[in-house]
């Protein structure tokens, strides 16, 4: 058997000297610099980006507008005259006329809380007429229908108190304007069939019972004794 190193030597010996001449470039080139890069690279893939929700901003609702009346009022007492005289002219018809009778068909007393827009926010009885449920449903109904009341602006919300003198034909007068009452002497006015305070008792002779006044002492005047005259006695000589 011919092999082929035996009839080309000298190629065989060529083909070692390239295999290791090969070898030791692909170990130059392994250990040579990389080439510098350009600007023009392939930055590689960019990152995803975040979705990220809006932030809703509410801006403060703004101040409604007032459109009603306009009260002035430094208190609430100032203010009880512009709400009474608002009443009367929303309820002309229902305006009792001159003096109120003796006896009234209801009287009461009433908290009303009013805010800065003139809205009534609510009504509270400081003394209310529990004999006649019909008349406190009917005052309560006539202050709200009567909004909206001046808008205080001096004092923004403002709680008002206001008494309501209740005749039975329907009609009625507010303490702060009233023309007053007949028969009535002491400031409060009378309601029909309203509780009263127990009467006094009385003597036998119908006399309301009084406690007797004592009676002043007198000074008793005292009369001075007259003086005693010495008595001499004579002596005998």
């Amino acid at each position: 058997m011919i092999r082929f190193s035996d009839c080309f030597p000298r190629f065989e010996a060529t083909r070692g000297f390239l295999g290791l001449s090969t070898a030791i470039a692909a170990l130059l080139a392994g250990c040579a610099a990389p080439p510098p890069t350009t600007g023009t690279s392939d930055p590689g893939p960019a990152p995803l980006a975040t979705r990220t929700e809006p932030v809703e901003v509410t801006p403060e609702p703004a101040p409604l507008p007032i459109t009603g009346p306009i009260s002035h009022a430094k208190t609430p007492k100032e203010y009880r005259h512009d709400a009474a005289k608002h009443l009367y002219e929303k309820n002309k018809d229902r305006i009792y006329k001159g003096r109120m009778p003796p006896l009234l068909y209801a009287v009461g007393t009433l908290h009303v809380g009013v805010n800065s827009h003139g809205m009534v926010d609510y009504v509270q009885w400081m003394r209310a007429p529990h004999h006649v449920p019909e008349v406190m449903a009917e005052i309560e109904r006539t202050v709200r229908a009567a909004a909206p009341y001046p808008a205080a602006i001096e004092l923004g919300g403002v709680i008002y108190t206001d008494t309501w003198l209740w005749d039975k034909s329907g009609r009625f007068q507010l303490d702060t304007l009233t023309e007053g009452q007949d028969g009535v002497v002491r400031s409060r006015p009378v309601a029909q069939n309203a509780p009263v305070s127990p009467p006094l008792k009385t003597t036998v002779t119908g006399k309301a019972a009084t406690k007797p006044a004592a009676k002043p002492v007198q000074a008793t005047k005292t009369t001075p004794k007259p003086a005693k005259k010495p008595v001499v006695v004579a002596q005998d000589k």
